[in-house]
Protein backbone atom coordinates (compact mmCIF):
# COMPACT_ATOMS: atom_id res chain seq x y z
CA UNK A 1 0.00 0.00 0.00
CA UNK A 2 1.38 3.38 -0.97
CA UNK A 3 0.81 5.33 2.22
CA UNK A 4 1.91 8.54 0.57
CA UNK A 5 -0.77 8.13 -2.11
CA UNK A 6 -3.39 7.39 0.54
CA UNK A 7 -2.25 10.46 2.43
CA UNK A 8 -2.65 12.58 -0.65
CA UNK A 9 -6.14 11.16 -1.14
CA UNK A 10 -7.05 11.95 2.45
CA UNK A 11 -5.46 15.37 2.27
CA UNK A 12 -7.06 16.22 -1.04
CA UNK A 13 -10.40 15.36 0.47
CA UNK A 14 -9.71 17.03 3.80
CA UNK A 15 -11.67 20.21 4.46
CA UNK A 16 -9.35 21.90 6.88
CA UNK A 17 -7.83 25.27 6.16
CA UNK A 18 -5.82 27.38 8.50
CA UNK A 19 -4.71 30.11 6.13
CA UNK A 20 -7.38 30.74 3.51
CA UNK A 21 -9.91 33.36 4.46
CA UNK A 22 -13.27 33.68 2.81
CA UNK A 23 -14.64 37.14 2.08
CA UNK A 24 -17.62 36.35 4.26
CA UNK A 25 -15.41 35.83 7.30
CA UNK A 26 -13.27 38.87 6.59
CA UNK A 27 -16.41 40.98 6.39
CA UNK A 28 -17.73 39.68 9.71
CA UNK A 29 -16.05 41.93 12.25
CA UNK A 30 -17.25 40.05 15.30
CA UNK A 31 -14.76 37.26 15.89
CA UNK A 32 -16.57 35.95 18.97
CA UNK A 33 -19.51 33.52 19.10
CA UNK A 34 -22.94 35.25 18.90
CA UNK A 35 -23.97 37.02 22.15
CA UNK A 36 -20.59 36.27 23.76
CA UNK A 37 -20.67 39.46 25.86
CA UNK A 38 -23.99 38.42 27.43
CA UNK A 39 -22.77 35.00 28.61
CA UNK A 40 -21.91 34.56 32.34
CA UNK A 41 -18.15 35.04 32.75
CA UNK A 42 -17.84 34.00 36.39
CA UNK A 43 -19.21 30.85 38.03
CA UNK A 44 -20.98 33.06 40.60
CA UNK A 45 -22.89 34.73 37.74
CA UNK A 46 -24.96 31.54 37.40
CA UNK A 47 -27.93 30.91 39.67
CA UNK A 48 -26.99 29.79 43.19
CA UNK A 49 -29.59 27.64 44.90
CA UNK A 50 -29.33 25.43 48.01
CA UNK A 51 -25.54 25.95 48.13
CA UNK A 52 -25.19 24.82 44.51
CA UNK A 53 -24.23 26.63 41.34
CA UNK A 54 -27.08 25.68 39.01
CA UNK A 55 -26.45 25.80 35.26
CA UNK A 56 -29.13 25.42 32.58
CA UNK A 57 -27.15 23.82 29.75
CA UNK A 58 -30.31 23.93 27.58
CA UNK A 59 -30.09 27.71 27.33
CA UNK A 60 -27.61 28.99 24.74
CA UNK A 61 -26.23 31.81 26.92
CA UNK A 62 -25.65 29.51 29.89
CA UNK A 63 -23.97 26.80 27.82
CA UNK A 64 -21.86 29.55 26.26
CA UNK A 65 -21.09 30.73 29.80
CA UNK A 66 -19.66 27.31 30.59
CA UNK A 67 -17.15 27.84 27.75
CA UNK A 68 -16.47 31.43 28.82
CA UNK A 69 -15.55 30.28 32.32
CA UNK A 70 -13.23 27.61 30.91
CA UNK A 71 -11.49 30.19 28.72
CA UNK A 72 -11.25 32.81 31.49
CA UNK A 73 -9.77 30.29 33.91
CA UNK A 74 -7.12 29.07 31.48
CA UNK A 75 -5.86 32.45 30.20
CA UNK A 76 -2.52 32.24 32.02
CA UNK A 77 -1.43 29.10 30.15
CA UNK A 78 -1.70 30.78 26.76
CA UNK A 79 -0.22 34.24 27.37
CA UNK A 80 2.77 33.49 25.12
CA UNK A 81 0.44 32.70 22.20
CA UNK A 82 -0.96 36.19 21.65
CA UNK A 83 -3.00 38.89 23.36
CA UNK A 84 -6.63 38.73 24.53
CA UNK A 85 -6.45 34.95 25.07
CA UNK A 86 -6.84 34.49 21.28
CA UNK A 87 -4.19 31.75 21.37
CA UNK A 88 -6.22 29.58 23.78
CA UNK A 89 -6.87 26.24 22.05
CA UNK A 90 -10.27 25.86 23.75
CA UNK A 91 -11.73 28.51 21.39
CA UNK A 92 -12.63 25.78 18.89
CA UNK A 93 -15.46 24.53 21.13
CA UNK A 94 -17.42 27.77 21.78
CA UNK A 95 -16.87 28.97 18.21
CA UNK A 96 -18.29 25.70 16.89
CA UNK A 97 -21.23 26.05 19.30
CA UNK A 98 -21.76 29.64 18.11
CA UNK A 99 -21.81 28.42 14.49
CA UNK A 100 -24.43 25.81 15.46
CA UNK A 101 -26.57 28.52 17.10
CA UNK A 102 -26.20 31.01 14.25
CA UNK A 103 -27.14 28.44 11.60
CA UNK A 104 -30.25 27.17 13.46
CA UNK A 105 -28.78 23.77 14.32
CA UNK A 106 -29.66 23.96 18.04
CA UNK A 107 -33.39 24.53 17.44
CA UNK A 108 -36.02 21.76 17.53
CA UNK A 109 -35.72 20.18 14.05
CA UNK A 110 -38.99 18.26 14.49
CA UNK A 111 -40.87 21.58 14.84
CA UNK A 112 -42.99 19.96 17.55
CA UNK A 113 -41.91 22.76 19.90
CA UNK A 114 -40.84 26.35 19.32
CA UNK A 115 -37.53 25.75 21.15
CA UNK A 116 -34.77 27.71 19.41
CA UNK A 117 -37.08 29.12 16.76
CA UNK A 118 -37.69 32.82 16.15
CA UNK A 119 -41.36 32.54 17.06
CA UNK A 120 -40.45 30.88 20.37
CA UNK A 121 -37.50 31.01 22.77
CA UNK A 122 -34.56 31.78 20.50
CA UNK A 123 -32.04 30.95 23.24
CA UNK A 124 -33.58 27.53 23.91
CA UNK A 125 -31.36 24.55 23.02
CA UNK A 126 -33.48 21.60 21.95
CA UNK A 127 -32.86 18.10 23.30
CA UNK A 128 -34.30 16.84 19.99
CA UNK A 129 -31.45 18.41 18.05
CA UNK A 130 -28.65 15.99 17.12
CA UNK A 131 -26.16 18.88 17.18
CA UNK A 132 -27.28 20.00 20.66
CA UNK A 133 -26.95 16.53 22.16
CA UNK A 134 -23.55 15.89 20.58
CA UNK A 135 -22.35 19.29 21.79
CA UNK A 136 -23.46 18.63 25.41
CA UNK A 137 -20.58 16.15 25.67
CA UNK A 138 -18.19 18.78 24.28
CA UNK A 139 -19.36 21.48 26.71
CA UNK A 140 -20.65 20.12 30.00
CA UNK A 141 -18.22 17.16 30.21
CA UNK A 142 -15.05 19.23 29.54
CA UNK A 143 -16.36 21.73 32.12
CA UNK A 144 -17.01 19.10 34.79
CA UNK A 145 -13.63 17.51 33.98
CA UNK A 146 -12.04 20.92 34.59
CA UNK A 147 -13.93 21.30 37.89
CA UNK A 148 -12.68 17.87 38.97
CA UNK A 149 -9.11 18.69 37.91
CA UNK A 150 -9.16 21.84 40.05
CA UNK A 151 -9.06 24.47 37.27
CA UNK A 152 -11.43 26.67 39.30
CA UNK A 153 -9.64 26.01 42.59
CA UNK A 154 -11.55 24.87 45.65
CA UNK A 155 -15.17 25.75 44.93
CA UNK A 156 -17.37 26.65 47.88
CA UNK A 157 -20.40 25.34 45.98
CA UNK A 158 -21.19 22.10 44.20
CA UNK A 159 -22.11 22.32 40.53
CA UNK A 160 -25.42 21.02 39.26
CA UNK A 161 -26.51 20.95 35.61
CA UNK A 162 -30.26 21.12 35.00
CA UNK A 163 -31.77 18.24 32.98
CA UNK A 164 -33.72 18.80 29.73
CA UNK A 165 -37.50 18.37 29.63
CA UNK A 166 -37.24 14.91 28.06
CA UNK A 167 -34.62 12.21 27.36
CA UNK A 168 -33.04 12.89 30.76
CA UNK A 169 -31.30 9.50 30.91
CA UNK A 170 -29.09 10.50 27.94
CA UNK A 171 -27.04 12.90 30.06
CA UNK A 172 -25.27 13.28 33.40
CA UNK A 173 -25.56 16.31 35.65
CA UNK A 174 -22.73 16.64 38.19
CA UNK A 175 -19.09 15.65 38.66
CA UNK A 176 -20.10 12.60 40.73
CA UNK A 177 -22.90 11.60 38.33
CA UNK A 178 -20.69 11.88 35.23
CA UNK A 179 -17.78 10.19 36.99
CA UNK A 180 -19.98 7.16 37.72
CA UNK A 181 -21.56 7.02 34.24
CA UNK A 182 -18.73 7.99 31.88
CA UNK A 183 -15.45 7.65 33.81
CA UNK A 184 -13.37 7.32 30.63
CA UNK A 185 -14.56 10.61 29.14
CA UNK A 186 -14.19 12.40 32.47
CA UNK A 187 -10.62 11.05 32.73
CA UNK A 188 -9.75 12.29 29.23
CA UNK A 189 -10.97 15.84 29.83
CA UNK A 190 -9.59 15.92 33.35
CA UNK A 191 -6.16 14.88 31.97
CA UNK A 192 -6.12 17.90 29.65
CA UNK A 193 -6.82 20.36 32.46
CA UNK A 194 -4.47 18.56 34.86
CA UNK A 195 -1.73 19.00 32.25
CA UNK A 196 -2.38 22.77 32.16
CA UNK A 197 -2.25 22.93 35.97
CA UNK A 198 0.94 20.84 36.10
CA UNK A 199 2.79 23.26 33.81
CA UNK A 200 1.96 26.11 36.18
CA UNK A 201 3.55 24.29 39.11
CA UNK A 202 6.66 23.47 37.08
CA UNK A 203 6.89 27.04 35.84
CA UNK A 204 7.35 28.15 39.45
CA UNK A 205 10.57 26.15 39.50
CA UNK A 206 13.23 28.39 37.91
CA UNK A 207 15.20 25.37 36.66
CA UNK A 208 12.44 24.11 34.36
CA UNK A 209 10.97 27.58 33.64
CA UNK A 210 7.83 27.02 31.53
CA UNK A 211 7.16 23.40 30.65
CA UNK A 212 4.02 24.07 28.60
CA UNK A 213 4.16 22.32 25.24
CA UNK A 214 1.46 23.33 22.78
CA UNK A 215 1.66 20.08 20.80
CA UNK A 216 1.20 18.00 23.96
CA UNK A 217 -1.74 20.15 25.08
CA UNK A 218 -3.35 19.82 21.63
CA UNK A 219 -2.81 16.05 21.73
CA UNK A 220 -4.62 15.71 25.07
CA UNK A 221 -7.43 18.08 24.04
CA UNK A 222 -8.04 16.28 20.72
CA UNK A 223 -7.90 12.85 22.43
CA UNK A 224 -10.75 13.94 24.71
CA UNK A 225 -12.63 15.56 21.82
CA UNK A 226 -12.46 12.45 19.64
CA UNK A 227 -13.46 10.23 22.59
CA UNK A 228 -16.52 12.41 23.21
CA UNK A 229 -17.64 12.07 19.60
CA UNK A 230 -16.98 8.30 19.55
CA UNK A 231 -19.21 7.94 22.62
CA UNK A 232 -22.02 10.20 21.39
CA UNK A 233 -22.29 9.12 17.72
CA UNK A 234 -24.04 5.80 18.43
CA UNK A 235 -25.85 7.25 21.46
CA UNK A 236 -27.64 9.97 19.49
CA UNK A 237 -28.24 8.06 16.25
CA UNK A 238 -31.99 8.33 16.93
CA UNK A 239 -31.84 12.15 16.80
CA UNK A 240 -30.80 12.04 13.13
CA UNK A 241 -34.35 10.97 12.18
CA UNK A 242 -35.51 14.55 12.85
CA UNK A 243 -33.16 15.82 10.13
CA UNK A 244 -33.49 15.54 6.37
CA UNK A 245 -31.02 13.11 4.76
CA UNK A 246 -28.71 15.84 3.43
CA UNK A 247 -28.28 17.46 6.88
CA UNK A 248 -28.03 14.09 8.66
CA UNK A 249 -25.33 12.96 6.22
CA UNK A 250 -23.46 16.22 6.69
CA UNK A 251 -23.55 15.78 10.49
CA UNK A 252 -22.05 12.31 10.27
CA UNK A 253 -19.55 13.40 7.59
CA UNK A 254 -18.45 16.23 9.86
CA UNK A 255 -18.05 13.92 12.87
CA UNK A 256 -15.89 11.57 10.73
CA UNK A 257 -13.86 14.51 9.41
CA UNK A 258 -13.00 15.58 12.97
CA UNK A 259 -11.05 12.32 13.42
CA UNK A 260 -8.77 13.29 10.52
CA UNK A 261 -8.43 16.88 11.73
CA UNK A 262 -7.63 15.70 15.27
CA UNK A 263 -4.76 13.50 14.10
CA UNK A 264 -2.84 16.56 12.86
CA UNK A 265 -3.23 18.29 16.28
CA UNK A 266 -4.93 21.10 14.37
CA UNK A 267 -4.61 24.33 16.35
CA UNK A 268 -8.06 25.41 17.53
CA UNK A 269 -7.18 28.92 18.64
CA UNK A 270 -9.54 31.80 17.84
CA UNK A 271 -8.18 33.10 14.49
CA UNK A 272 -7.50 29.65 13.03
CA UNK A 273 -10.94 28.32 13.99
CA UNK A 274 -12.70 31.39 12.61
CA UNK A 275 -10.87 31.13 9.27
CA UNK A 276 -11.77 27.47 9.02
CA UNK A 277 -15.43 27.83 10.03
CA UNK A 278 -16.10 30.24 7.18
CA UNK A 279 -16.02 27.16 4.94
CA UNK A 280 -18.82 25.40 6.83
CA UNK A 281 -22.45 25.75 5.64
CA UNK A 282 -24.04 28.91 7.02
CA UNK A 283 -27.52 27.38 7.14
CA UNK A 284 -28.99 23.92 7.65
CA UNK A 285 -29.07 21.69 4.59
CA UNK A 286 -32.46 20.86 3.10
CA UNK A 287 -33.84 18.27 0.68
CA UNK A 288 -32.92 19.45 -2.79
CA UNK A 289 -29.44 20.64 -1.84
CA UNK A 290 -27.28 18.80 -4.38
CA UNK A 291 -23.51 18.77 -3.98
CA UNK A 292 -21.41 20.41 -5.24
CA UNK A 293 -23.86 22.91 -6.74
CA UNK A 294 -25.78 24.45 -3.83
CA UNK A 295 -26.45 27.87 -5.32
CA UNK A 296 -26.35 30.00 -2.15
CA UNK A 297 -23.09 28.38 -0.95
CA UNK A 298 -19.67 29.58 -2.06
CA UNK A 299 -17.57 27.28 -4.26
CA UNK A 300 -15.35 26.60 -1.21
CA UNK A 301 -18.33 25.66 0.96
CA UNK A 302 -19.61 23.30 -1.74
CA UNK A 303 -16.13 21.81 -2.07
CA UNK A 304 -15.77 21.31 1.69
CA UNK A 305 -19.11 19.50 1.91
CA UNK A 306 -18.23 17.30 -1.05
CA UNK A 307 -14.79 16.57 0.42
CA UNK A 308 -16.26 15.60 3.80
CA UNK A 309 -18.72 13.28 2.04
CA UNK A 310 -15.97 11.64 -0.03
CA UNK A 311 -13.65 11.31 2.97
CA UNK A 312 -16.38 9.61 5.02
CA UNK A 313 -17.32 7.27 2.15
CA UNK A 314 -13.71 6.31 1.44
CA UNK A 315 -13.00 5.66 5.11
CA UNK A 316 -16.12 3.51 5.40
CA UNK A 317 -15.31 1.55 2.22
CA UNK A 318 -11.82 0.79 3.54
CA UNK A 319 -13.24 -0.32 6.90
CA UNK A 320 -11.54 2.58 8.67
CA UNK A 321 -8.15 1.79 7.13
CA UNK A 322 -7.79 5.26 5.61
CA UNK A 323 -8.06 6.85 9.06
CA UNK A 324 -5.63 4.32 10.59
CA UNK A 325 -3.03 5.02 7.90
CA UNK A 326 -3.56 8.75 8.31
CA UNK A 327 -3.14 8.50 12.10
CA UNK A 328 0.04 6.46 11.63
CA UNK A 329 1.49 9.08 9.33
CA UNK A 330 0.54 11.76 11.88
CA UNK A 331 2.18 9.95 14.82
CA UNK A 332 5.25 12.20 14.88
CA UNK A 333 5.46 15.97 15.26
CA UNK A 334 7.19 16.17 11.87
CA UNK A 335 4.35 14.16 10.28
CA UNK A 336 1.70 16.34 11.88
CA UNK A 337 3.46 19.50 10.76
CA UNK A 338 3.63 18.13 7.24
CA UNK A 339 -0.02 17.14 7.43
CA UNK A 340 -1.09 20.61 8.53
CA UNK A 341 1.08 22.23 5.87
CA UNK A 342 -0.29 20.00 3.10
CA UNK A 343 -3.81 20.76 4.25
CA UNK A 344 -3.16 24.51 4.26
CA UNK A 345 -1.51 24.40 0.84
CA UNK A 346 -4.31 22.35 -0.69
CA UNK A 347 -7.02 24.46 0.89
CA UNK A 348 -5.53 27.78 -0.11
CA UNK A 349 -4.51 26.80 -3.64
Amino acid sequence: VDIHALLIVALTLSPVTASAKSEENAAREDVYPPLWDLAPENLLDFQIKNSKIVINAWNYLERLGVYKNLLNSSVKYFTTFGAQNFGNILWGLPLQHGWQFRTGRLADPSNMTSCGHEDGDLLCISVRSWWSCMNYYLAVIPFLGAVEAGLFGQLQYEIEILPPEEQRADFCYSVADCRSRIPGLMDDWKAYFEYLLSTEHKAMNPVTFSSFELDHALGLMWKAHVASIAYTLPKFQDRLKHLCDTEANFGEDWANGVDFIAATHFCTDLPTTNNFQAFLPQRMLVEGDILPSISDFSPQQNRVLLSLRALHKTNRLTGGLLLKLWQKAMSTEAGRKRGRKLIEDLASS
